[in-house]
């Protein structure tokens, strides 16, 4: 689907008939809130920039696609009804400081975000330390599922097997209000050539039901770096 990505200074800000960002709405999380406040600031600073470099323009033109996916989905679901596969990657981090840009002025932000972390079998202690920092600066109520906490017949299968599949069914069995997630999956990675280019795609193959949100599917190692 082809669609024009909306005006970024315009996506979940309210403004006044000046075109000014009007006051930010009380709301449940005073820092949550400031956070994704300056996030948006400086989004919006980066896209109103005239770049001369092709690969920032390349990230520009990302960036604007990716909040268009971002916003359809908050549209279409409730904040509360939204989630986030997280694992401190830097796709999953481009994805959610994209997101959190978006909220400033939501009327009912909550202290924290909910959000998944399935940790590998055998992680690295700086990866898991640091994607456990980076959760609680950016606000995230992290739900950690170990797949190695799952079903024993399921174990050893691997990212995208069984495990995996039962500890998305875990979070969601505990969270039953969820019904999106966004991912930080790209075109390149395995499984994201099957994926739709709209960003988004319900699961299938007997894996647990919720729409997977991916807006970063599109983008290149090289603008994700950028």
């Amino acid at each position: 689907m082809n669609e024009t990505a909306p005006d970024p200074s315009s996506l979940a800000i309210d403004q006044d008939s000046s075109g000014a960002q009007a006051p930010l709405q009380n709301g449940d999380s005073d820092s949550l809130r400031s956070l994704c406040a300056r996030l948006h600031s400086q989004i919006t600073a980066f896209l109103q920039e005239d770049v001369q470099a092709e690969t920032l323009r390349a990230v520009q033109a990302q960036t604007k696609k990716s909040l268009a996916i971002i916003q359809r989905a908050s549209d279409q679901y409730p904040l509360a009804s939204l989630s986030l596969s997280y694992n401190g990657g830097k796709d999953c981090l481009v994805l959610l400081i994209l997101y959190l840009s978006l909220l400033p002025t939501h009327p009912s932000l909550p202290s924290a975000l909910p959000a998944i972390y399935i940790p590998p079998s055998h992680p690295f202690d700086s990866v898991t330390a640091f994607t456990l920092s980076s959760a609680k600066k950016y606000h995230l109520r992290l739900d950690i599922h170990s797949a190695d906490d799952c079903n024993p017949q399921m174990a050893g299968k691997g990212k995208g097997g069984g495990a995996m599949k039962e500890a998305f069914a875990q979070y969601l069995g505990r969270n039953p209000g969820v019904e999106a997630i966004f991912v930080g999956t790209r075109r390149t990675d395995p499984h994201g050539g099957m994926l739709s280019g709209e960003g988004f795609d319900m699961t299938d193959g007997g894996w647990p039901r919720f729409m997977r949100v991916h807006p970063v599917i599109e983008w290149h190692y090289v603008e994700v770096w950028a």
